[in-house]
């Protein structure tokens, strides 16, 4: 019962966020009062679609994590998922009882959301969240119960810890820092990695841990983030429909005659639909791409080597949730980073499309002939899915909608098109198990990002940043060797979380940019370009993680069929780093 509540919620948190911005939208033309408190509600509910979404991927075991517990010897699998579930428990429910300090704070001053909506119980998710995820991985660790008691050890470790004066010793820290690194090594959720280090650190400095579910607080409730679940919302329903059906065919019309048109038609449409960077796409597309490639006679060690590179080539191009993130948190303007990253973008798929010719031409593959015929009904037939960015655009870039507008307005279009016209999702069947699933992947997200920011807090306490800026200003005197130092780092982040590498580095690496005199939005776009690049970069790329899972194949093998590509995608990467032209110009040129 509690979990079918749970997926209601979610999905009425949702579907309220989308129609809210729209109505705001549509009384504001029209001149009328729109929904008082509008905005701040659509806020709120991103923080309980946040820990709704989260709860739901402990409850289906599906908390993001590095991917290095595959690398483990399957005997010592579930010794290391049951160290891995007692951590989660610990951090998690250490979340829940500092969110629970905060509530009680909250409460005490009496603070209003909107309409008489007291601020505590908005803020209630939090702690009622972190504590349905620590009692979910511990019983979702094991079938066995003498490992799920092994792993509810962990839930009283946040009271031994608090009883004792263990963080103020001096090894203490170190020690837990460890026991998170190699959790954090065997599976534990980055989200946990990262809330207990920053619990660790604020306590050992003597300040309340309540400061990790502040800071969390502050990030998933901001002015912008509604704009993540949303987008994210919007591409389930096209994904889910038959959208990429629909775009096969037009990519497929316009480029599959040319030589090694079939690997072109792959990366243009996985850069379509791959905008929020996650290489989600590798799951959902990879059965329809695949055999298109292998049946052009393409081999299939260079086909799964494409769709595994292809799955994060649309991370540049409008409206990208890892360019957003970052514009919120680097206080850079999103506008002029989507238009700074345009021809990079272009670049990194013209790359990626450029060695699939050339495998063409080599393996003779197969390519059709141009129809003018067959381009006119298949541009017609996918309308309107063609239109969607062209509104994004211009709703964004015109003036006419603010980016959380310009995202519900992107989801309502989605529904219309999905539901209405073609009516390849059903109301009654598909809706809510669609915005279900894209809860628990944005709760997953989200989760991640309130841990992080808590322990970026911390970093800028602690005064990480200028002291980092002062050793590389010390020792580096030359932008070249920084900017190739800044790529060899952000390659090794970009292998973890990107969402998560956003919070903790941009802190970090905006200040020393601006020392070299590095332009903001070039910054930006080699922060991002950098990522999009981890994302297949062995061993950890997530994007050979979920090909292996997605083909059936090892992962030394996804990387062996990867490494040309990220080998071409590297050389990109490097254009982007040193020609600061393909970013600059354009934005200056569009600034005029």
């Amino acid at each position: 019962m509690a979990t079918v509540a749970e997926d209601w919620v979610s999905i009425a948190a949702l579907s309220v966020m989308a129609a809210l911005p729209v109505v705001e939208m549509i009384a504001r033309t029209l001149r009328l009062n729109g929904v008082p408190g509008s905005a701040v509600f659509v806020q709120h509910l991103t923080l309980w679609v946040a820990l709704l979404g989260a709860a739901i991927a402990a409850r289906s075991g599906r908390l993001l994590s590095l991917s290095t517990s595959a690398f483990l010897p399957e005997k010592w699998r579930p010794a290391a998922g049951v160290f891995s579930a007692a951590i989660t428990g610990a951090v998690s429910l250490g979340l829940a009882w500092a969110s629970f300090q905060f509530v009680r704070v909250e409460r005490q001053a009496g603070n209003v959301l909107a309409d008489r909506i007291p601020m505590w119980v908005a803020e209630s998710i939090m702690p009622l969240g972190f504590a349905v995820i620590a009692v979910r991985a511990v019983w979702g660790c094991s079938k066995v119960w003498a490992r799920r008691a092994a792993a509810a050890a962990g839930l009283v470790l946040p009271l031994i810890l608090g009883a004792s004066q263990f963080l103020q010793a001096s090894a203490g820290p170190a020690l837990g820092i460890a026991v998170l690194l190699a959790a954090t090594g065997v599976g534990l959720p980055v989200f946990a990695g990262l809330g207990g280090l920053g619990m660790l650190l604020f306590w050992k400095s003597g300040i309340a841990v309540a400061a990790v579910p502040v800071q969390a607080y502050q990030i998933v409730s901001s002015p912008l983030l509604p704009s993540i679940p949303l987008f994210t919302f919007a591409g389930y329903l096209l994904a889910e429909g038959g959208a990429s059906r629909r775009l096969l065919r037009v990519f497929d019309a316009l480029f599959g005659w040319l030589p090694g048109g079939p690997a072109v038609v792959v990366a243009a449409v996985c850069g379509f639909f791959t905008v929020n960077g996650s290489g989600a796409t590798i799951l959902s597309l990879g059965g329809l791409m695949l055999p298109v490639l292998l049946k052009a006679r393409y081999p299939e060690r260079f086909s799964i080597g494409l769709l595994t590179a292809s799955g994060s080539l649309g991370l540049l191009f409008p409206p990208s949730l890892p360019v957003i993130l970052y514009g919120v948190y680097s206080h850079t303007p999103i506008d002029r980073l989507f238009i700074g990253g345009f021809v990079p973008g272009l670049l990194m798929v013209a790359l990626a499309s450029a060695w699939g010719v050339q495998q063409g031409l080599r393996s003779g593959a197969v390519r059709g002939r141009f129809s003018w015929r067959e381009a006119r009904e298949a541009l017609w037939e996918a309308k309107w899915e063609l239109a969607l960015p062209a509104i994004v655009i211009v709703c964004l870039f015109g003036g006419v909608a603010s980016l959380v507008e310009t995202s519900a307005v992107a989801v309502l279009y989605s529904f219309v098109v999905e539901c209405l016209v073609f009516r390849d999702l059903s109301l009654r069947r598909d809706y809510a198990r669609v915005a279900v699933e894209c809860a628990t992947v944005v709760g997953g997200v989200l989760v991640i990002l309130g841990a992080a920011m808590g322990l970026t807090n911390y970093l800028v306490q602690a005064q990480i940043p200028m002291q980092l800026v002062a050793w590389v200003t010390a020792h580096i005197h030359s932008k070249v060797l920084f900017l190739l130092l800044l790529n060899v780092f952000l390659l090794a982040i970009g292998c973890l979380d990107s969402f998560a590498a956003i919070i903790v580095v941009v802190p970090l690496i905006t200040p020393m940019g601006a020392a070299f005199g590095v332009d903001p939005v070039q910054l930006g776009i080699i922060f991002l370009a950098n990522l999009e690049l981890g994302y297949m970069t062995p061993p950890l790329g997530m994007n050979l993680f979920l090909s292996a899972c997605r083909f059936g194949k090892p992962v030394a093998e996804v990387s062996r069929a990867t490494l040309p590509f990220w080998l071409i995608l590297l050389g990109g990467v490097l254009v982007i780093t040193y020609v600061p032209a393909l970013t600059t110009v354009p934005v200056r040129w569009v600034g005029r």
